[in-house]
């Protein structure tokens, strides 16, 4: 287990975890656009929409931006929570507040399409399910969402290193924090891969989309 001698001097636990949360919160809200996409396929949602005049990728396109609007909505809900229940100060400020949520959201967007795709294709919400759970929460908990890289034994610091979501969280934390070198200028690498995950998602989602419902 980490120890208060794992963070750098004045960070507490719920200082270093918040970020952790926030980020967690927008990686499980974009695995539910994938089980939504599914149940909207079968309950024969999509199928109306479908006989409309509007072009095929109109669905996709609006549940992406639809779940992106709700999870925004339950990351500053999270956040008003903290700092009102817990006593969470982000060294960053309000500025670094609202960027750490903005990146947690830029994610989120990338991972959205990566599960539409998904849901796109497979068309079992219970598979989707199981799927999401296997690839995103071991990605969760081997990274620095939890504990100090140096916290933990040298075999699983070193998957940690190679997890892209520890980047994303040590991003998010360092701007939410204000910590210094801060983590604008590593943000840039988080929203390439995020916009790489959404351009290659969004192109298999609408390939997968085009069969029969």
């Amino acid at each position: 287990m980490a120890t208060t001698s794992s963070f750098p001097p004045g960070m507490t636990y719920i200082d270093y975890l918040m970020p952790a949360i926030l980020l967690n919160n927008a990686v499980q809200q974009a695995m539910q656009s994938g089980v939504g996409l599914v149940e909207d396929l079968k309950n024969g949602f999509l199928a109306r929409l479908r006989s409309m005049p509007i072009h095929r990728s109109t669905p996709l396109v609006a549940r992406s931006f639809a779940d992106l609007a709700y999870c925004a909505l339950q990351l500053v809900a999270l956040l008003v929570a903290a700092v009102a229940v817990f006593g969470y100060r982000p060294g960053g400020g309000f500025l670094g507040g609202v960027v750490s949520v903005a990146l947690a959201l830029v994610v989120s967007y990338g991972l959205n399409w990566v599960f539409l795709a998904l849901g796109a294709w497979l068309r079992r919400a219970q598979t989707m399910q199981n799927i999401s759970i296997v690839a995103v929460f071991p990605l969760m908990f081997v990274s620095s969402a939890y504990v100090p890289l140096a916290a933990l034994p040298d075999w699983l610091r070193a998957v940690a290193q190679a997890n892209p979501l520890t980047y994303a969280v040590d991003t998010i934390r360092s701007i939410a924090l204000g910590m210094p070198g801060g983590g604008f200028s590593a943000a840039g690498t988080t929203l390439l891969i995020s916009a790489a995950m959404a351009a290659v998602g969004a192109f298999a989602a609408n390939h997968f989309f085009r069969r029969p419902f």
